[in-house]
């Protein structure tokens, strides 16, 4: 983030300029990773380059990428959310191509279930950890003016019983 927001925009635009003239042999996961590159610049506010940016064409690839697959968990935790009446879109696609778990549009607010996937083990300290997509995201949603929550399944493992479960995600 830090080399981004230092870079001039000459520099951005010498490095999209390079990635407009090869973008035709990149895969769609290269694409979908420079289309979160071009959001991140955009959002940061790092000043535009002149020449037109690929963004279009990524997000694209970024969209196609991100196939999403909910979990049951996800699944579970939505049901119960709405029982204790708590409306919101399932599986919402921003404008920006990004799938939130659980979503309140009008209001900009969301829930993210994080499955076992969402998380890499700290070799120093040994507690898990949110991995750097799953902390991109996080950072790019707030930065499009959403709040984020993140819903653990570390947490909801440590509950008992169902009863626990439903007065946890109350709380």
């Amino acid at each position: 983030g830090a080399c981004v927001r230092s870079a001039s925009a000459d520099h951005i635009a010498l490095i999209l300029d390079r990635v407009v003239r090869g973008i035709a042999s990149f895969h769609s996961f290269d694409r979908s990773q420079l289309y979160q590159f071009c959001l991140f610049v955009r959002l940061s506010r790092v000043p535009a380059p002149a020449q037109n940016s690929p963004a279009s064409l990524l997000r694209r690839a970024y969209v196609r990428g991100s196939e999403v697959t909910p979990s049951k968990l996800q699944a579970n935790v939505s049901a119960v959310l709405s029982q204790l009446g708590w409306t919101h879109d399932y599986e919402f696609v921003t404008d920006e191509g990004f799938s939130i778990d659980l979503a309140q549009p009008a209001f900009k607010r969301c829930l993210e279930v994080d499955g076992p996937h969402h998380y890499l083990r700290d070799y120093r300290t040994g507690r898990f950890v949110h991995d750097g997509a799953t902390r991109l995201k996080t950072h790019l949603l707030k930065l499009l003016g959403w709040t984020v929550a993140r819903l653990s399944f570390f947490d909801l493992e440590r509950l008992d019983s169902d009863h626990d479960r439903r007065q946890y995600l109350t709380a």
